[in-house]
């Protein structure tokens, strides 16, 4: 491995530099230029994955196990309109000691937070036990078909394992270190065709209007909930997101509708069971329709053990806080590693701003996260801790 001298690295200033790099999803903008920098300095192998026209990088230093993987995405929302922004999204500025651009939270600053964590530890501990890794992808917030999931796939056929995975999401609600997700809902989305009957306004009883097929199939859905959720997941929720029907005229009843629904489900189905459970309902109320099934992940959950516990007293020691585990918001990349038998916990900052404008970070959580992350390490490839 080729060893680069680094002087020690400021956070918030790679965080700054990061965010730079207008990296909307799919790009990746150089900002894995600027890792991979950092990461060759520190004597990690460097191992670049394209995919498609996506950016995903891994790198490892250490050739023994366990494995401690930190994980990230480098690509971003766009930043929607300007005139809603107080600062340019991308020219990282720092007003009243918060850090205002897109990325901030989501995820770039706990991008910076891992580096320079990695970075003081391997100055401190250079013949740490174990290996310490980055999975980095540039497609996240988008598709999310030729990033993570491709680069666990790669992993798995040349027998590359992780132990423990630590997701630096914006998991944190009112302050930094409050919750960490140890699981995820799955999400699985619905693109239904209703096939009606066309015809006259005035003469409904000679069509069938696929508009009051869909209200009686979403009050059949919500007339009781779908499970009531269990010790670690939150009962399993649906909702229409997209209804189009338009037969181009205001005295015409529509001869079709096509709509989009979204389950966020627990662990109480699978995707096999929950879509089977729909098609049955629809049939039961004589709905002629077909559904075509996209499921963004399963379920996951990581049961207590050495990740979770390191993760939980490290943020204790450096905040105070008992920490909240939930399972709680969309999905992560955390649906692709998982399944590979890889314990994942997301911590990270506070998301109450993420994929809004005037996305932020108070500047003073940065170096918090850092020494969080770091006490993580600790407590995993440090024998005596």
């Amino acid at each position: 491995m080729n060893k680069k001298k680094h002087s020690p690295i400021d956070v918030v200033e790679l965080t700054r530099a990061l965010i730079r790099q207008p990296s909307i999803t799919p790009l990746d903008s150089g900002c894995q230029e600027i890792i991979t920098d950092i990461l060759e300095g520190l004597g990690f192998s460097i191992e670049p994955m394209r995919f498609g026209k996506v950016d995903n990088l891994w790198a490892r230093h250490g050739d023994v196990e366990p494995v401690l993987c930190f994980a990230g995405h480098t690509d971003v929302v766009p930043p929607g309109p300007l005139e809603g922004w107080t600062v340019d999204p991308f020219a990282a500025e720092i007003c009243d000691g918060r850090l205002v651009a897109r990325g901030a939270a989501d995820m770039k600053s706990g991008l910076a937070a891992m580096l320079t964590a990695c970075g003081r530890f391997i100055g401190a501990y250079p013949n740490h036990a174990g290996s310490i890794a980055f999975l980095i992808t540039s497609d996240e917030e988008g598709e999310a078909k030729d990033g993570t999931y491709k680069v666990m796939n790669t992993l798995a056929k040349r027998n590359d394992h992780i132990d423990w995975c630590v997701l630096g999401e914006p998991s944190s609600t009112k302050q930094l270190g409050d919750t960490i997700r140890i699981g995820r809902r799955g999400s699985l989305t619905g693109l239904m065709t209703l096939h009606g009957v066309q015809g006259h306004v005035a003469y409904p009883a000679e069509a069938r209007n696929p508009v009051h097929d869909l209200a009686k199939f979403i009050s059949a859905i919500n007339h009781e909930p779908l499970d009531k959720g269990n010790s670690n997941f939150p009962p399993t929720s649906f909702q229409m997101v997209n209804v189009h029907s338009d037969a181009g005229a205001p005295n015409v009843i529509p001869g079709e509708l096509n709509c989009r629904f979204n389950f966020r489900y627990s662990t109480q189905w699978t995707q096999k069971t929950l879509s089977a459970h729909v098609e049955e309902l629809a049939s039961k109320l004589g709905i002629d329709c077909n559904i075509a099934w996209r499921n963004a992940g399963d379920p996951f959950l990581t049961r207590e053990g050495r990740l979770s516990e390191a993760v939980r007293r490290a943020i204790n020691e450096r905040t105070g806080l008992d920490t909240e585990l939930s399972t709680s918001g969309g999905t992560s990349d955390g649906r692709f590693i998982a399944p590979h038998g890889v314990d994942v916990v997301e911590v990270g900052p506070i998301n109450k701003t993420i994929h809004k404008t005037n996305e932020e970070i108070l500047v003073e959580d940065i170096p918090l996260l850092t020494d969080i992350y770091y006490r993580i390490v600790e407590l995993l490839l440090v024998e005596d801790e």
